[in-house]
């Protein structure tokens, strides 16, 4: 907008000008008549041309006022050019970064809360669904057929999803608040980025832990000893990364805990025949979107020396994720065939199959961006997959 009005601006200076712009205009041309008759007796160095208007007199001159608008417009020119190719090469490095953006915890908490609720990735769901969503599916197999799920037990289970879920990030930040610290994606967390001290972190973890409890002790007493054993998985997934490259086989264990520990809440005890598959499929899943959601930090990995599968796997990754993607749907289908489920789970199943492949057969594992969208996807895995066992049971 800013060229467009220097445009017009120099237009109209050049088209219409004052009475004082005639007068200097009037002044120039007789000096330089005067001037060149004197000394040159033939001052247009274009004789052929036809001169017009009151450039008549022989001689070329061009207003200064018109000379300077027209070089600052060539300026502006350029530095425009040179300011949308700069934007344009930005916009190109930031395809290898997730943006940091304000959330609703920044726009709604009070200050003092903010790094906490930061710490427990209360701004980042996307955990909590991933962690709950193999209690809903353990859950929904364990209904009667013909019957909905337990919506009490579903309700103490999402809870518990999100303290365990918060309490893991807790311990997580604070084993790895030096590495934290190295790392691009994670530098700006609140126990890496000083915002809260490990003391204030293990007060944090202590709170959550306590809520933990009061949710587990409403479950039968065999789900009181399987839940309470989940927390040596918790405790240990941190250190994980500096002993093996299959940390995310060892988050699969942690993460889908809920697959038997919902059909213990509503039985009472285990059938291994169905929820051992179902655990399984849950461990080949994680495998699949943590593998693909560990390419965002392979170089940040390398230098400060922690392990992962995207390191493992490095230019094999999608063959890799492809077994585990299969692996899971065959374990999903054993699962749902041993408790007689109906046909529509089946159908779901195919459709979860497809959403699996598309994330596997499309990810850029060469962009953060990318990685990081493929990831978030698996909530709707998560959510087709109980949508078909919920269905399959109302219809069994």
């Amino acid at each position: 907008m800013a060229s467009l009005w220097l445009v017009s601006r120099a237009s109209r200076r050049f088209l219409k000008p004052s009475n004082s712009f005639s007068r200097t205009l009037f002044a120039v041309s007789s000096t330089y008549q005067l001037t060149t008759n004197s000394k040159n007796p033939n001052p247009n160095p274009y004789p052929n041309a036809t001169l017009l208007g009151p450039f008549t007199q022989g001689h070329r001159w061009t207003p200064s006022c018109v000379e300077f608008d027209l070089r600052l417009l060539a300026h502006i020119s350029s530095s425009s050019s040179s300011t949308g190719a700069k934007n344009d090469g930005n916009r190109a490095s930031n395809d290898a970064k997730v943006e940091v953006e304000a959330s609703w915890i920044d726009l709604y908490l009070p200050r003092q809360a903010r790094p906490y609720a930061k710490l427990a990735r209360l701004d980042r769901p996307i955990g909590t669904w991933l962690l709950a969503w193999p209690c809903m599916w353990s859950i929904t197999l364990a209904a009667s057929p013909g019957h909905l799920p337990d919506f009490k037990m579903m309700t103490l289970f999402g809870c518990g999803a999100l303290l365990l879920r918060g309490a893991g990030c807790t311990i997580n930040d604070l084993l790895d608040r030096d590495i934290d610290t190295m790392v691009e994606r994670t530098k700006l967390r609140p126990v890496a980025s000083g915002l809260l001290t490990p003391f204030k972190g293990l007060c944090f973890l202590g709170f959550q832990l306590l809520l933990g409890l009061g949710i587990l002790l409403q479950l039968n007493n065999y789900s009181r000893i399987l839940g309470a054993s989940s927390l040596l998985l918790v405790f240990s997934y941190p250190l994980m990364k500096r002993l093996t490259f299959w940390p995310q086989a060892y988050l699969g264990l942690t993460f889908n805990w809920g697959a038997l520990l919902g059909w213990a809440a509503v039985k009472g005890s285990i059938d291994p025949a169905i929820v051992l598959p179902l655990y399984l499929s849950g461990v080949c899943w994680t495998l699949v979107y943590d593998t693909i959601y560990a390419h965002q930090d392979k170089e940040d990995d390398l230098k400060v020396g922690v392990k992962s599968t995207a390191l493992r796997f490095g230019d094999s990754t999608k063959e890799w994720i492809t077994g585990f993607g299969i692996m899971c749907i065959s374990s999903l289908a054993l699962s749902g065939y041993n408790v007689e489920i109906g046909w529509p789970y089946y159908a779901f199943l195919a459709a979860a199959s497809g959403q699996l492949a598309w994330q596997i057969w499309t990810a850029d594992l060469s962009s953060r961006v990318d990685c990081n969208r493929k990831f978030v996807s698996n909530k709707w895995f998560g959510a087709i997959i109980f949508s078909g066992i919920l269905f399959g049971k109302l219809s069994s």
